[in-house]
This record gives structure tokens, sequence and C-alpha cells, in this order.
């Protein structure tokens, strides 16, 4: 004797439950509303493009599009969005095997010829039901050739023709085709209404579910609908009976997660700066099964929440268990602000450092590391107030004992990239920029110096020129009509001769250029901004600011220093709540 219940197929929750109705899409209330709006005023688009994540329901949305362009009942005879029972067409239209629907799947159908082949029935009106619809799922998967062979129908299609495409990568559909369709967003569906969803649907599966349960399968689904169900489907199966219930832990070792207290103790261990404990509860949760590139996501998460609870001044708007909230709060009371968010850069590196390791779990553990180091540094507004204070001081004790050069070198054009200090904290000291050259407009080009000379030749485009005039001339006077130089010795023979022809030209007037030993010691430009540049580096590496620094922050070293505007300066120090200084 054959028993139904089990002789018939398994379908699976994704299928079982797909949506019949508009009304049964959940998370789209934006899109459904103008649909409904749509079709009550008779202003449906001839061409709908349905774009989202995976699982979102876009196949889904287009089928129920179909369904609702060729609606019809023996009291409905026009489109309708609401399907008060089940249509001439429906049945077949939801099962994809309506002969007037046509569905096309691109990455398999991706070639121009297989688009003409489509579109040569598009002039031959539907055989029974209002509308031929072209559903194309996956579009951005066809040829460039099949985009413009369906690009002039597109544009003018027949009334009895609809098209209907589903993709998931939009920026791969060309601007000409979304132009001419209306576009709609299919979003994320927020984690409380997807875990109300599954309550209601492991119900009608008479299946017992914990709602902590429930509430990470939502979270790992990630706002995709169908990856809900699926996970779903798989969490049933966990139950040891029929009556039993499916718990948080179950669903937590299923899905390979790390138990968020275990995380937030973890957390709150490296924010503390307890090496010892953080690595042995990581390595305690990986030995459980816990992932390590999640347990770096989970403490992502962790962290933004931290932030928000001191921003706000409260945990309770947070969506978790009153424990968790609980913990949170506190972690949030001992950390200030600035200590919050050079965790979350950290973690964020962290987390990209761990998906790319060929460890993960050494690769989690070394960024524990880093996160203690960082938890016995001071918070940067106090490090920062420090700094101002002990800077005080010490110019206050180099007033009375001498004075530093201060000679201002030119801002250099290309500083160089910071390197890795080995993960010591790195201190920048600011300098004053040199004020721009300033080149005379008039008509008649009078030029002061030789490095206005310079300045010009770069500015007309002879950069070798001017490269020449900074490296090989040894300036012993200059004046309006005459130059006397000493040439370097790699200076080009030509130099004299050519400068002469230049500044003839460019100030319309006769130029002397002449050759002259130039006295001992004499520099040329790029000798003395060499000079000056290190003059002012062994000023930097003496000032009081920096030796503060640098005693606050034990194995830090200072890389290089980088010139700032007087304003940059000032939102820097307004910033860590200094007063600007000289």
């Amino acid at each position: 004797m054959n028993d139904p219940e089990h002789s018939t197929e398994y379908q699976v929750l994704a299928r079982k439950y797909r949506p019949q109705s508009f009304e049964d899409i959940i998370g789209q209330d934006a899109m459904v509303k103008t649909l409904r709006n749509a079709f009550a005023t008779n202003r449906v688009a001839h061409a709908f493009m349905l774009t989202g994540v995976r699982g979102i329901g876009k196949t889904t949305t287009a089928r129920l599009l179909a369904r609702a362009l060729n609606y019809e009942t023996e009291e409905i005879k026009g489109p309708s969005v609401d399907f008060p029972k089940l249509g001439t067409h429906c049945a077949d239209i939801m099962a994809s095997s309506h002969m007037d629907v046509l569905e096309m799947d691109a990455a398999s159908r991706t070639g121009v010829e297989n688009m003409r082949e489509m579109l040569d029935g598009v002039r031959y009106a539907p055989v029974d039901a209002r509308y031929k619809v072209y559903i194309i799922d996956e579009v951005h998967m066809l040829s460039t050739g099949a985009f413009n062979a369906l690009l002039k129908t597109l544009e003018e299609p027949p009334d009895h023709a609809k098209f209907i495409f589903a993709t998931t990568e939009i920026r791969k559909v060309p601007i000409t085709v979304l132009s001419r369709c209306q576009r709609f967003d299919l979003r994320r569906v927020e984690a409380v209404e997807l875990t109300t969803h599954l309550k209601n649907i492991s119900e009608k599966e008479d299946a017992k579910i914990s709602d902590d349960g429930l509430a990470l399968i939502a979270r790992a689904a990630e706002g995709s609908v169908r990856d809900g169900l699926s996970l779903l489907d798989q969490a049933i199966v966990q139950r040891l009976d029929k009556d039993s219930e499916v718990s948080m832990e179950q669903v937590r070792d299923m899905l390979g997660l790390a138990d968020r207290v275990r995380v937030l103790d973890l957390f709150g261990m490296a924010a503390k700066g307890d090496a010892k404990g953080a690595l042995t509860e990581l390595r305690a949760q990986y030995d459980h099964g816990a992932d390590p590139i999640i347990v770096m996501r989970d403490m992502l998460d962790l962290c933004h929440e931290v932030s928000r609870a001191k921003a706000m001044g409260d945990a309770d708007g947070m969506d978790a268990s009153p424990d968790v909230a609980r913990k949170v709060g506190e972690i949030a009371g001992e950390l200030s602000m600035g200590q919050a968010t050079r965790l979350w850069q950290m973690l964020l590196k962290a987390h990209t450092d761990t998906r790319l390791a060929p460890d993960p779990l050494a690769a989690a553990e070394m960024a524990l590391l880093r996160l203690c180091v960082a938890a016995e540094l001071p918070p940067p507004e106090l490090a920062a107030k420090l700094i101002a204070d002990m800077g005080q001081a010490g110019r206050a004790t180099s007033a009375s004992g001498g004075s530093a050069p201060h000679t201002t070198p030119e801002a250099r054009q290309t500083p160089p990239s910071p390197q890795s200090t080995g993960g010591a904290p790195t201190v920048m000291a600011a300098r004053k920029p040199e004020p721009e050259m300033q080149i005379s407009s008039e008509p008649t080009l009078q030029l002061d110096s030789l490095e206005e000379v310079a300045a010009h030749a770069e500015a007309e485009g002879s950069r070798a020129l001017r490269s020449d005039i900074e490296t090989c001339v040894r300036l012993v006077s200059f004046e309006q009509g005459k130059i006397v130089f000493e040439p370097a010795p790699m200076a080009p023979s030509r130099l004299p001769s050519y400068l002469k022809e230049k500044l003839e030209g460019w100030t319309g007037r006769t130029w002397s250029i002449v050759i002259e030993t130039a006295p001992p010691g004499t520099e040329t430009i790029r000798e003395r901004r060499n000079r000056e540049v290190q003059e002012q580096d062994d000023y930097d590496k003496s000032h009081p600011d920096l030796v503060a620094a640098l005693n606050i922050f034990k194995g830090a070293t200072l890389i290089e220093t980088r010139a700032c505007s007087p304003k940059s300066a000032d939102i820097i120090a307004g910033n860590f709540g200094v007063k600007p200084q000289d």
C-alpha cells in the first residue's frame, strides 16, 4: 500500500513558499505600491528592469508581473495586480509553461543569434493571452551584439509585447537599455522582517525553532529571502524528533558561527589589553568550529554597536538580547569615542587581512595582539592634550636656553609614502609651507632673481632648462640684463648661450651672460634647498612637541615631515581639542 505522504517528492521551502501574489512579497513595499498605482491608472510601462542581490525575488516578481498583465477571469477582463482567485492563465504562467510568456536565461543564451530568434516572434500577436511577455533573466550576460539587436525593438515595441529583465549586475547593463526601462531596485529584506517571515513558515511546517535561532538564520541570509529559506530547510532537520525544538546553539553550530556573547567577551578582552585571555578565547571558539573570518566580522559589528551606544548614551536600541545589550553598554562606558573609532579602523583592516591570509586563524590572532597593544596607548584626545602640555613646557625651556634654526625649505612636491613600522604608532610633525613664487604678469616681463628665471622656464615648458639652472649655476651676481655665474662641472656647454636666448625672448631686452669663478662655498639653488631641508629636518626632530609625543608613544618612529597650510594645521589641532601653535 502506497503512503501518499512518503511517495510525494519533497519540495524545498524556497519553491514551496514562493510568493503567489504581490501581497506575499515581503520587504518591497515601494515597488508594490508603484506597480499598484501604475495598473490602477493604466500607465503600465512596456519594459521593466528588476535588480537586486541573489534570492531577493526578481524572477518571482517578473512572473507575477506577467500574470498581472495577462490576468483574466469571468469578472475581470483587464490587467490587475490583485488576484482574488486563480485566473485563466495564472497556473501556466507560474509554472513557466505558457506559450505567450517566454522566459530566457541570458547566461546560457548570450549571442546575437539567440536574441534575433526571440525577436522574430515579437511582431506576431499573442496566441491566447492579452500580451506577449518576454522575461530575460541575468540580462547583463548578453553580448554587446545581443543588446544592440534588442535596442530598436525595446524602444518601439508593438502594443501587444512587454519586456521584463532581471539582473544582479545592473552596472553591466548598457545605459541605452536602462534608459528604455522602468527600473525597480529590490532592496535587501531587514533581519527583523525576515525573522518574522521565517517564523511563520516554520509554524506552517510544524517545526519548532527558537527565536534566537531564527534571528541567526536571518542575519546569515544577509537580506536574501531564498538564502534564509534554504538555511531554514537545513535547520529543520537538526531537530532530534518532530516535537523537539531546534536551539540557537544548534543553529550556530550548523552555520559555523561563534556565540555572540563569547565574541563580545573576546572584544572586551582585546579592548582592555588582555592578550592572553583574548588568544585563549579565540582558540577555544576556533576549536568549537568558529570561522576566524566570521569572528572578525562579528567583532566589527559589535564595535559598531559599542560606538553607537557611546554616541547615543545607551545600548537599548540595538537588535540583541538584554544581556548582550547590557555588556555592550558596559564596554561603551569604559571606552572613549576616540578609542572606539580607532578599534573600528583596526578591525576593518583585520577583517581584510584575515580573508586574504593563507592561515586565517594566525591572521586573526595577530589582529587581536594589535588591538591589545592599542589598548595600552592613551586615548587619542588625551594623548593630544599631553603632547600640547609637554610641548608648551618644552618651548618654555628652550626659550631660555637658545634657539634652533627656523629655515623653511620649499614644500616637498611628492612626499614618500609612509613605510610600515612594525605596528608602532606613527607621529607626523607639520612644518610651515614656503610662500609660493609670484611671477609677474605684466606685458614686459621682469625677472628679478635666478629663482624667478627657473620658475618661468618651468611655466614656459622648458623643464630641462629649469633643471640646468637649479643644478648647474653657482650664482655670483644677478641684475636686470646681466647674470654672472660659475657653471658646475656637469653643466651643458651650451647653457650660457641657450639661457641668453631664452631670457631675451621672454623679456624683450638684451642680456649679458658672464662666466666667472664663484667665491668658495657658493651653492646652486638645488644645493641650497637640500641644505635647508636637512636643517629643517634636524630642527623638526628636536622640536619639543615631537619629543613629547615620542616619549608618550613608546616605540614610535618619525617617518617624515610634511608641509601643511595654516588652515589645515588649525583643522588638525581643532580635531584634537588643541590650541594651534606656531
